[in-house]
């Protein structure tokens, strides 16, 4: 996984909403007002201008989400034995 492509698409976005916002501040715009108008401007500089590094970054979370590697852990197979044990000798002493 690219970190890079991860903290910069971060930082854009969180540029995006903060400057916007201090900027509206700056002029003295209600709080609540200033934060709802900077969050929709924000919004819309990343879905126009930051195609390219969403469309990356939710590429590479989709492939470590999808891995085709399985996952096997020490003591699985261990288990998988003594259950298998049990198993067979569970089903034969029912025989008997």
């Amino acid at each position: 996984m690219n970190k890079r492509s991860w903290i910069t698409f971060t930082v854009v976005r969180l540029l995006a909403f903060f400057v916007p916002l201090l900027a509206l501040l700056f002029i003295q715009v209600n709080p609540w007002i200033a934060t709802l108008i900077a969050a929709v401007i924000g919004l819309c500089v990343s879905y126009i201008f930051l195609r390219s590094p969403r469309e990356e970054v939710a590429r590479e979370l989709y492939e470590v989400r999808h891995a085709e590697k399985p996952t096997v852990r020490e003591d699985d197979e261990a288990e998988d034995a003594a259950l298998d044990a049990q198993h067979v000798t569970d089903s034969g002493s029912d025989k008997n």
